[in-house]
C-alpha cells in the first residue's frame, strides 16, 4: 500500500510537549470498531469499559538513560551515541548504537563520555548509522550511563523532562529500552490497582525497543518496508495464563503497540503462548489478520508511521483516519505524552482491505 494512505493534517500544537500531572487525567477516545463509533472519555473512564475475566498485558521494560554525548578521542570533535540493544553474541559490553555523524566513527575509533569515565571503541561499521561499540568502564555500567546518559526522546520533544521517571512508565522494570511504551504513560498503580479489584488479571512481557522507534517509513510501497529487529521475553506464567484465557474465550487487551507486536509475534510462530526469549522484526499493515489479541490501548501516533498502519489494521484505515481526524478537530493530544485510545469490539477480517 501506498504510505500516503496513511497521512492526515496535525497542527504542531497538538504535538503534546510534557506529560501530565495526573497521568490517568489524559483524554481517552473509546471506540467500537464493531459498531464504528467513539467516545469521548478521561483515561480512568477506562475501568467502565473492563470486565471480569479480561487479561491486561504490559511491556514492562525500562529505558535506560541510552543518549550519550562525548568526544572522539583522536580528534576532540562531538559525537553523539545513541544505545540501541546489547549485542551479547559480540562480547561483553558490546552494543548496538545509533551515531550522528557517524562517518567519521570507523572501526577502532575511540569516544569519551565524562571526561573518560565512559568510553567506547567502535567494533563493527553497519549502514544507516549504525555501529557495534564496546563500552570500556569501571564500575557498575548502568549507574556510569544514569549519571552520564540522557533520555532519548522523540525528536518531536524539544526539551529534556525535568524527572526521567516521567518518560517511564509506573511499571517499567527491566532494564534495556531506547524507547519508551508510552501507551502505558496513562496508568498509575493506583488505577491497576482499581483495576485489579474489578477482576482483571494483568500479565507482563518484555520487548526492548530499539531502532524502529527511531526510523521513519522510507519507502513508497509499505510492502518494501523492513522493521528493525527487537528482542523479547515471555516467561512460563504469562504464557500459561494467556493460553487460559484464550481457551475460556476471554478478552485479550494490549497495553500498546510494543505488547502487540510481542503477543502476535509469538502467537503467529507457534500457534499458542509459549515461554521463550527470541527477536521479532514483524510488521503489522492492512491485511494482517490478528490472531493473539482482542483489545488495544494506544496513543495517537505520527502520520505515515508504522503504528498507524497498526492500527488501521486492527480497525479499519479508513476507520482509523476518521477517528484521527475527529481527534484533531476536538484537540487531542499526540504522540507520547499525548492522548490515547481504547478500541474494542468484535472485527469483520474476511475482507481487511476493503477498508
Amino acid at each position: 500500500m501506498n504510505i500516503d494512505l496513511f497521512d492526515f493534517y496535525l497542527p504542531e500544537e497538538q504535538i503534546a510537549q510534557t506529560p501530565l500531572k495526573k497521568r490517568d487525567e489524559a483524554r481517552l477516545m473509546v471506540i467500537d470498531r464493531e459498531k464504528r463509533s467513539f467516545e469521548h472519555k478521561i483515561f480512568h473512564d477506562i475501568l467502565d469499559y473492563l470486565k471480569p475475566g479480561d487479561v491486561m498485558v504490559r511491556n514492562n521494560t525500562k529505558v535506560i538513560p541510552a543518549r550519550l554525548i562525548g568526544v572522539k578521542e583522536e580528534t576532540k570533535g562531538k559525537v553523539e551515541v545513541l544505545l540501541l540493544h546489547e549485542c551479547p553474541e559480540e562480547g561483553e559490553d558490546v552494543w548496538e548504537c545509533l551515531v550522528g555523524n557517524a562517518k567519521s566513527v570507523k572501526v577502532g575509533s575511540v569516544c569519551s563520555f565524562g571526561e573518560g569515565k565512559l568510553r567506547c571503541r567502535c567494533e563493527k561499521v553497519l549502514p544507516e548509522g549504525i555501529r557495534h561499540m564496546k563500552f570500556l568502564y569501571e564500575g557498575i555500567f548502568l549507574e556510569i550511563l544514569d549519571q552520564l546518559g540522557t533520555m532519548p526522546l522523540p525528536p518531536y520533544i524539544k526539551k529534556q523532562c525535568e524527572d526521567k521517571s516521567d518518560y517511564q512508565t509506573v511499571y517499567a522494570k527491566v532494564p534495556g529500552s531506547a524507547a519508551a511504551p508510552t501507551a502505558g504513560f496513562h496508568f498509575t498503580e493506583e488505577l491497576f490497582e482499581q483495576i485489579k479489584a474489578k477482576g482483571v488479571e494483568i500479565i507482563d512481557i518484555t520487548l526492548n525497543i530499539g531502532l524502529g522507534t527511531f526510523r521513519p517509513v522510507k519507502v513508497q510501497d509499505t510492502k518494501d518496508h523492513v522493521m528493525h529487529a527487537e528482542t523479547y521475553q515471555m516467561d512460563e506464567y504469562a504464557a500459561t495464563r494467556l493460553n487460559l484465557a484464550k481457551q475460556e474465550g476471554r478478552r485479550i487487551i494490549a497495553i500498546g503497540t510494543t505488547s502487540v507486536r510481542t503477543l502476535e509475534s509469538v502467537y503467529a510462530k507457534y500457534g499458542r503462548f509459549v515461554a521463550c526469549s527470541e527477536a521479532t522484526s514483524i510488521f503489522i499493515s492492512p491485511g494482517y489478520v490478528f490472531k493473539a489479541i482482542d483489545a488495544l490501548v494506544t496513543n495517537f501516533h505520527l502520520p505515515k508511521s508504522t503504528l498507524v498502519m497498526l492500527v488501521s489494521a486492527f480497525m479499519g484505515r479508513n476507520f482509523t483516519l476518521s477517528c484521527y481526524k475527529e481527534a484533531v478537530e476536538q484537540g487531542y493530544r499526540f504522540f507520547s505524552f499525548g492522548d490515547a485510545m481504547f478500541i474494542h469490539g468484535a472485527y469483520d477480517y474476511s475482507n481487511p482491505l476493503e477498508d
